[in-house]
């Protein structure tokens, strides 16, 4: 039970320690936050809001379309099978279409109302009217902005720059830009609204112009398998967002309807062209059969035998049918061969070659492909120079195919022939008049039901082309979503900007906390160094605060010594060994960590209780003990000895000088009502290793052990030379210093490593110079008269 309260107890507190590193910093959270919120006010009050518009189209299929469009399904016009939504969405998507969008409401050239901090665009209300006397192929692809103020209704002022050399001109006169002259005029209706402002006029290239539009539309279909799309859009200006939709829709049906009419029309004259020539044959075979029965007097024949005519019916008909398609295809000949440029080819006339009527409509839909490029390039624009390449491979294959069928027709018709005229010599012996009239006949019926076919075509056609339809159906016409602008959203921005705020001290502190290899105080270092006890912690002292303790003294430093005092006591007492086990080592890493600050106070510590004490520098090459003890609160006991340090003699001339007894190493000083003694390091020698290495060191350690209930020793940094451990079997306890936020915890391996190898006696530690903020409860909350308020601005 009690095992389990202990881990429960412990992982609390590991969670305690974590949470209050971060909380002890709260104001540093609670400026960054407000920081961040105060950037995120700014950002929402001067960020150009964004409004979203949205428009409904219905994607119309052909099997849906009016009755009078079967003619088109007919002649194969626009290929079989309905028109997909995700080709009909690339199409509305393409280039050609946002180019025609920006050409067409002349977006490309923007006025912005200049203010102290932002801009702001100026839609459908522009205070003036520009006119560029260039050519509009170079404004189109310009990129230019110049800045003109407006003072008057006669002048203005024009710069280069927002803050440029300003030039004054009148309205109405040419002015000199990058791109060419300009005629500035007035727009009376909103001029007055706008005077005395500075305007902003920007030109972009088309191109860029289009292409930032066609990034920020998204068009896609409503839902999967629907022939809805939806348009949407987000735009500073709610009406210009609508104006780019409506205009996108309207260009986008105009071209389908306008691609219906080209093919239709073409068509249309293929028909009329038949027709005019199928017209003049067709008269000369009446006025023949009519010359032929008035000049013989024929009116009526008796058919030949029911054999010969039937054969003879099943052949003429067979002949008749192969010479429609080979005229129909001797015509279509004639015109791909005589066509010149790229031009639309008449579709599927009545051949009945499948190949013929596909490779047509391909070639047409790659003809109107073409123009459509054409609007916005050149004939030497790399996607021109491809189509003509798949143009010219289309119409020499057309032109092969129709000549392969010519040359199919003749030999079909020629063999028909041939068995015809084997039918005729059976039948010679029927009257001529019979045989003659048999032939007028016969080409008067056929060249008659080809015409009444193109007729009927021909009627077809004109519905069809009086009836073209859009290729969609506007379902709502675009329309602002809502009246609050979807961009910036001031929760999404301020909860942005909280979490920003939070996480920037939040990770400064992580991150200290990973880089960080510094011992910090006391909980710690009991974690890194575990069964090594750790005495006490000693806080951080101000500048004008003294660093050596008084009698009766309630400060923080006085409590946390009282309380290493208390602990070392204990160490004292358990630890079992014949002597009196009261020899002290104060050592540290390196110097500058506090261990003589220490080995002071832990003097006058102990020299509080009545207990004698002596303290002996044993730091011989870097001695520091005079400065704690040569002051004016301090007074030598033994007026036999002169009061300047230099004079005395200290450890090293003991140990040097065998006439030289300990007692006359020893000063007993009365420091702030406190007497102790002390044993300066005395001169610095040459050999310091071998002076502690002297057995006049026993002797003297074994001689005050006896006489002092405490003996305190101030020796060299272990880290930096080896006099410590020279002297460290002299030890009955070895308090190892280390100093709060220097102190690096990778050294603590070293004295751990010498305790496990038997060459530190009774090892311990001490943390110096822990922060207020990191002390444990006595110190932290100033438990005792040494209490000290903080002040709430002071971190």
């Amino acid at each position: 039970m009690q095992a389990n309260f202990k881990g429960f107890s412990t992982k609390e507190t590991d969670f305690k320690a974590l949470l209050t590193s971060y909380t002890k910093h709260w104001k540093w959270f609670l400026l960054s936050i407000l920081a961040a919120l105060s950037v995120a006010y700014v950002y929402i009050r001067y960020k150009i809001p964004e409004y979203k518009v949205q428009a409904k189209i219905k994607v119309l299929e052909e099997k849906n379309g009016s009755p009078e469009m079967s003619i088109y399904k007919d002649l194969d016009l626009f290929g079989a099978g309905k028109n997909k939504v995700e080709d009909e969405i690339e199409v509305l998507n393409s280039r050609s279409n946002y180019l025609e969008v920006v050409k067409q409401l002349g977006i490309n050239v923007v006025l912005r109302n200049v203010g102290t901090v932002t801009e702001s665009e100026i839609y459908r209300t522009p205070p003036i009217k520009l006119s560029f006397l260039e050519a509009d192929s170079i404004v189109r692809r310009a990129r230019s902005s110049f800045y003109l103020d407006i003072s008057s209704t006669t002048t203005f002022g024009f710069s280069e720059e927002q803050d440029g050399p300003v030039k004054v001109y009148s309205f109405g006169k040419a002015i000199p830009t990058d791109v060419g002259e300009v005629i500035i005029t007035t727009n009376v209706e909103h001029f007055n609204s706008y005077k005395g402002k500075k305007i902003k006029v920007e030109i972009s290239p088309l191109v860029d112009v289009a292409l930032a539009y066609k990034t920020r539309t998204s068009i896609a279909p409503a839902q999967d398998f629907s022939n809805i799309v939806n348009l949407s859009l987000n735009d500073p200006i709610p009406q210009k967002a609508i104006d780019v939709l409506n205009t996108l829709i309207g260009i986008y049906n105009k071209n389908a309807i306008d691609d219906k009419r080209v093919i239709a029309e073409r068509t249309f004259d293929f028909i009329n062209d038949r027709i005019a020539d199928i017209s003049g044959t067709l008269t000369d075979t009446d006025e023949n059969a009519e010359q032929f029965q008035t000049r013989r007097g024929v009116v009526d024949i008796n058919a030949q035998t029911s054999v010969n005519l039937t054969v003879g019916a099943q052949n003429s008909q067979e002949l008749q049918n192969a010479t429609t398609q080979l005229n129909i295809a001797s015509s279509m000949k004639e015109i791909v061969s005589s066509e010149d440029g790229y031009q639309e080819l008449p579709s599927n006339v009545g051949l009945n070659d499948p190949t013929i009527a596909a490779n047509t409509a391909k070639y047409n839909e790659l003809v109107r492909e073409r123009k459509r490029l054409l609007k916005n390039a050149n004939e030497q624009n790399p996607m021109i120079i491809n189509l003509d390449q798949q143009l010219d491979g289309l119409k020499n294959s057309v032109a092969s195919s129709v000549g392969s069928m010519v040359n199919n027709l003749s030999l079909q018709v020629n063999s028909l022939s041939n068995n015809q005229r084997t039918i005729n010599s059976r039948i010679y012996s029927a009257p001529s008049n019979a045989r003659a009239l048999r032939d007028i006949t016969r080409k008067q019926e056929t060249t008659e039901s080809l015409f009444l076919y193109l007729l009927q075509r021909r009627e077809e056609s004109q519905v069809g082309l009086a009836s073209t339809s859009p290729q969609s159906k506007i379902i709502d016409n675009a329309y602002r979503t809502s009246r609050a602008p979807v961009s910036p959203k001031k929760s999404i921005v301020y909860l942005a900007f909280l979490i920003v705020g939070f996480a920037i001290p939040f990770s400064i502190l992580y991150a200290n906390d990973l880089l960080d290899d510094k011992v910090h105080n006391k909980t710690g270092l009991e974690k890194m160094v575990k069964d090594i006890p750790v005495l006490a912690e000693l806080p951080r002292l101000a500048k004008k605060e003294s660093k050596l303790i008084r009698k009766d003294d309630r400060s923080v430093l006085a409590e946390s010594l009282r309380i290493l005092r208390t602990n070392l006591d204990y160490l004292m007492k358990s630890k079992r060994t014949t002597g009196k086990n009261n020899v002290v080592y104060v050592t540290s890493s390196v110097s500058g960590e506090g261990k003589t600050f220490l080995s002071s106070n832990l003097a006058m510590i102990f020299a509080n209780t009545g207990k004698r004490v002596l303290l002996i520098g044993a730091d011989i090459r870097n001695p520091k003990l005079y400065t704690f003890f040569d002051t004016k609160d301090v007074d030598n006991l033994d007026k036999n000895k002169k009061a300047k340090r230099s004079t005395n003699n200290g450890l090293t001339e003991y140990l040097y000088d065998d006439s030289i007894e300990a007692k006359d190493i020893v000063n007993s000083l009365l420091v702030q009502s406190n007497t102790i003694d002390v044993v300066y390091s005395g001169k610095i020698p040459p050999n310091p290793a071998e002076l502690l290495m002297s057995e006049r060191m026993k002797d003297l350690m074994t001689e005050m052990s006896e006489e002092y209930d405490y003996v305190i020793v101030d020796t060299a940094p272990l880290m930096v030379v080896t006099d410590t451990l020279l002297i460290s079997d002299y030890a009955d306890h070895m308090i190892y210093v280390t100093r709060a936020g220097v102190t690096e915890t990778r050294v603590l391996e070293f004295p751990s490593k010498l305790k496990a190898e038997g060459k530190l006696n009774g090892l311990c530690f001490v943390v110096n110079d822990v922060k207020e903020s990191n002390l444990g409860y006595g110190g932290k909350y100033g438990y005792g008269y040494g209490k000290s308020l903080k002040k709430w601005w002071k971190f």
